[in-house]
């Protein structure tokens, strides 16, 4: 069969590399560039210099380094996102955190310690979409 109808979910945007579907069982170390999604189970280590995304079906037992991680499924290790982290309102993560975004949806679990700091890629002229954070006091 040449064409498969159970595609990658549109919010999977750029270049999707890889895609373990729901189902799929993987051990070992997972190391990529562009954007991988996880519906399956994975167990080990993923490194990524892009997007990780975990759908709901996703299950990871890993430390996860990446620029971008998207969690809508369940997580247990800990993530170093150097851009952002976006836990969905399914999402379950136990594990520390470290990143200078995080976006947490209503309804998500999150159980760890969390680390915010300035991202190394945000140079001078570089400021958050929120406006000017100095001092480290959003006003919210």
């Amino acid at each position: 069969m040449a064409s498969n109808p159970a595609t990658p979910a549109p919010e999977a945007t750029g270049g999707l590399t890889a895609f373990i579907d729901q189902g799929s069982e993987f051990e070992g170390k997972l190391s990529f560039k562009e954007t991988v999604r996880i519906d399956g189970h994975f167990r080990g280590e993923i490194s990524s210099e892009n997007t990780l995304i975990v759908g709901e079906t996703g299950e990871i037992e890993a430390n996860i380094r990446s620029k971008t991680v998207m969690i809508s499924g369940a997580v247990i290790g800990n993530v170093i996102a150097g851009r952002q982290l976006v836990l969905h309102k399914t999402a379950r993560l136990q594990g520390n955190v470290e990143t200078p975004s995080v976006m947490i949806e209503e309804g998500a679990v999150f159980n760890g310690e969390m680390k915010m700091s300035r991202p190394e890629s945000m140079g001078k002229g570089n400021k958050p979409a929120g406006g000017n954070n100095q001092g480290g006091n959003s006003g919210n």
